[in-house]
């Protein structure tokens, strides 16, 4: 869960399904902002000192983006802009401190989902919507946490280093 693209693609899926749920003139510029954003920060310079707090705010970011789609009402069209803008700014630090370029690619069309999720909101069938957002909550919370609570090979030095 420590490679260049998974987190900013669930991140990316966790906004579609945000989307899903804002007004439909709310979607173009949602997936504008966010690509724009990802793309300008993948391309900044981050201190490998940083790389744990940017997982940790990527998967935050994943959890309360797909905590939205459970608000009482849609999201207005401000929210959705501001809620793609961290999530663009979050998946491209990800790619910045641990991907490759390429991995942007790879994890900026799965913000895509929006149009069949909303094609299904539509239909009445959002809480399809809501069941797979809440598994992204489960799966960043434990993707967080994972780190801290078994330190195994790959996610902490080697004691032979």
């Amino acid at each position: 869960m420590r490679g260049g693209a998974l987190p900013p693609a669930l991140l990316a899926s966790a906004l579609g399904f945000a989307l899903a749920f804002a007004p439909r003139r709310a979607i173009a510029p949602g997936v504008a902002v966010f690509a724009g954003v990802a793309t300008a920060v993948s391309f900044a310079r981050i201190d490998p000192a940083w790389t744990d707090a940017i997982f940790y705010g990527c998967w935050t970011s994943v959890i309360v983006t797909a905590l939205s789609v459970h608000l009482p009402r849609t999201l207005r069209l401000r929210a959705a802009v501001l809620l793609a803008c961290n999530a663009g700014l979050w998946a491209g630090a990800v790619i910045a401190a641990a991907g490759a370029p390429l991995d942007l690619a790879k994890a900026l069309p799965w913000v895509l989902i929006c149009l069949p999720a909303s094609l299904l909101v539509s239909r009445g069938m959002g809480i399809a919507i809501k069941v797979v957002a809440s598994w992204l909550v489960a799966v960043s919370i434990l993707a967080a946490a994972l780190p801290t609570l078994t330190p195994t090979p790959g996610y902490v030095g080697d004691h032979m280093e």
